[in-house]
């Protein structure tokens, strides 16, 4: 990730007080729904939370039927005139707005109000009382059957006598220029109404996106209304006192990344929904996501981490598709932070959970890399190496889009190691040797051959890698750093394994480089992050990732000695949020319950933001929803407290402690088999 600024450190006595606080206001819901988070503070600090189903995200915020914005994924304009890629923010066509008796609904006129976020369902419902005329209900839906559409499903009780009134828009960020609107009718069997549609280029390269919006309605809905208002889609009905009414707005949003002609697509979506109806809609949404739910954590014994783990499984769910070919950036689809660019955030951070749970999942992300080797072996012929070069920050293209007052984007190299070992590990869970053939091998030689020509051979015929950027993002331009170096060797055994596995020649300079590559350490034996790393404090965990996931530190007492002299280095106040999970998964399998359970608290409490435990990245910001976190909080609960672990035969499980007031953990669906994993 880019650099953030270094502030001051925050003391022990701080941290701990962010530690004790509830950060999760659906640890008091009187049912006990492990599966919902809720919300009845209106005047409560508020950080929205996605609904997203691999293809868009919507975000909800506490406003009367507000959607703050529509992410697309992998679809990438420009930050600006000659600027980096940046995702696209889509035409937005979930906009609406209420009336009653020509009164506009809003903040300062409903009652009553509350949020649920159904993580069963994935779906973001609100209720209120409007104008103490009419009690009202919506759910936002990012309908995971369609990948390009969302639904908003709205209910209104009649409290007295009333005119209703909704308007519908659509609204082009100002991502696009000169958007151009036009409406036309449905005339279907099954329903009536009208199709309005935005589309507009993007201002930089000119990437067509187009946003198509309809009401969905029964046709046996006496006195109702629907007209074109200019640019406003408008619904009317007169609905008595004690009556019901209901309806749903679908909305699709398409662009010529995924069709050719994305003007008509949108409309076409829309249109299939309108003859579908909601209830078939969502009936099909629901059995996708039970579907996905038959891979899950249960915890017993701590229903605020159920819901918190529960909750960042259902991001990461959220944010990616089996069979797309895409992977995930570290916002998810909750915003466009870091551009929507994918990092190693992707393979160290949010791959392992899914290739535990998911491997159609994980297949999308590593063939998101495979599918891009060809851009990587430019990037490394253009640096003057051989083999593959991966970008710090991927676009579509598979190009390097890191903004260029960052040394992240020309020197944090380590990426290009991490992703040979997630191409290794997704073989050695699945099985699938033909995919290692034709997929997973040939990523892995070449990333093999960078690395030969990256290292150099020191006078005692040890090697190095000079001049990096660590997994410390804090520390630049350094020599053999100790993740980076770890990294590699790692890498190059994967190269030997899979050439053995294919059948293919072995290059004996693999096994040489990997046997010979420094890792520093400080006399006492404590792994030094770099060759002159002095104590200073660092962005993230770095040397630790040694001792998880690499393995390369197994020794107990050396993982404990690095792990206490760390831990209190890492920057409180602007490091990531993933980090300390690494903690709890080597103090987990080191058998001591109470740091792994103070690591786990720490892994995501102090960023995690109300009301609905949404993770931001760091303890000081508020940003949506942070997917690198999760990957790490997950990996704690599944490496770590359940000692799952990936090895050259497979999926295993080692030793492990839960925490004291934890009675079980499981965890279904796991690997090809689908197997079950208890851990008490």
């Amino acid at each position: 990730m880019r650099k953030i600024n270094m502030l001051r450190h925050l003391g022990c006595c701080l941290l701990l007080s962010v530690l004790g606080v509830s950060h999760l206001e659906a640890g008091n819901d009187p049912g006990n729904d492990v599966w919902s988070l809720r919300t009845s503070d209106w005047n409560a600090t508020y950080i929205g939370a996605p609904v997203a189903n691999g293809g868009i995200g919507i975000l909800p915020w506490k406003e009367p039927f507000s959607i703050r914005h529509v992410v697309l994924n992998h679809v990438f304009d420009a930050e600006g005139p000659q600027g980096v890629s940046r995702v696209l923010r889509g035409i937005n066509p979930f906009l609406l707005e209420m009336q009653i008796d020509e009164e506009l609904i809003g903040a300062g006129n409903i009652s009553g109000w509350e949020q649920r976020i159904d993580m069963k369902e994935a779906s973001h419902n609100t209720r209120f009382t409007a104008a103490g005329k009419a009690n009202v209900s919506y759910s936002v839906y990012a309908l995971r059957n369609m990948p390009y559409s969302g639904l908003i499903r709205v209910e209104v009780e009649a409290l007295a006598d009333v005119e209703l009134c909704f308007a519908n828009t659509i609204e082009a960020p100002d991502d696009y220029e000169s958007p151009s609107f036009c409406s036309q009718p449905i005339n279907g069997e099954k329903a009536r109404s009208l199709v309005f549609r935005k589309s507009a280029f993007s201002k930089y390269r000119r990437r067509a996106v187009s946003a198509s919006s309809a009401f969905l309605y029964e046709r046996n809905e006496r006195g109702l209304t629907i007209a074109a208002q200019g640019e406003r889609n408008v619904l009317t009905l007169s609905l008595k006192k004690g009556g019901k009414f209901s309806f749903a707005l679908a909305g699709a949003v398409c662009s010529d990344r995924d069709f050719l002609d994305p003007y008509n697509e949108s409309d076409r979506q829309v249109i299939y929904a309108a003859q579908e109806g909601a209830d078939r809609l969502i009936a099909a949404h629901r059995a996708l996501w039970n579907g996905l739910w038959k891979s899950d954590i249960i915890i017993e014994g701590d229903d605020e981490a159920q819901r918190a783990v529960r909750f960042a499984l259902y991001n990461l769910y959220s944010y990616v598709r089996e069979g797309s070919g895409l992977s995930i950036s570290p916002m998810g689809l909750s915003d466009s932070g870091y551009n929507g660019h994918i990092f190693w955030d992707s393979e160290l951070w949010m791959y392992p959970p899914m290739l535990y749970l998911n491997q159609g999942m994980a297949k999308s992300m590593i063939d998101y890399r495979t599918d891009r080797l060809a851009a990587a072996c430019t990037k490394a012929r253009a640096y003057g190496y051989r083999g593959a070069m991966f970008p710090w920050e991927s676009d579509d293209a598979g190009e390097e889009s890191c903004p260029t007052w960052a040394l992240t984007g020309p020197f944090e190299h380590h990426i290009t190691a991490d992703i040979a070992i997630a191409a290794w590990n997704y073989y050695c869970v699945s099985r699938d040797k033909g995919w290692l053939l034709e997929k997973g091998f040939p990523l892995i030689k070449e990333v093999a051959d960078f690395w030969l020509s990256r290292s150099e051979k020191n006078a005692d015929g040890t090697y190095s890698v000079r001049n990096v950027v660590c997994a410390d993002e804090y520390a630049e331009g350094v020599d053999d750093n100790a993740f980076t170096n770890g990294a590699v060797i790692r890498a190059l055994q994967a190269a030997v394994k899979a050439a053995e596995v294919c059948g293919k020649p072995v290059d004996a300079a693999w096994r040489q480089v990997a046997d010979g590559l420094v890792i520093p350490a400080f006399e006492d034996g404590v792994t030094r992050e770099h060759a002159t790393y002095d104590g200073r404090m660092i962005k993230q965990a770095d040397v630790n990732l040694l001792g998880y996931p690499l393995g390369i530190v197994s020794d107990p007492e050396r993982q404990r000695k690095d792990m206490e002299y760390y831990v209190d280095r890492i920057d409180t106040e602007n490091g990531p949020a993933m980090s300390y999970s690494i903690f709890c998964v080597q103090y987990a399998r080191l058998g001591d319950a109470e740091k792994a359970w103070e690591m786990f608290q720490r892994s995501y409490r102090p960023n995690s933001r109300p009301p609905f435990g949404v993770i931001a990245e760091t303890a000081t910001s508020e940003n949506p929803y942070f997917a690198t976190g999760a990957g790490g909080m997950l990996q704690a609960v599944i490496s770590g407290f359940c000692g799952l672990d990936i090895t050259d035969q497979g999926i295993r499980q080692v030793p492990s402690v839960l925490p004291k007031h934890w009675k079980r953990v499981t965890v279904t669906g796991v690997g090809p088999e689908n197997l079950t994993i208890n851990k008490k």
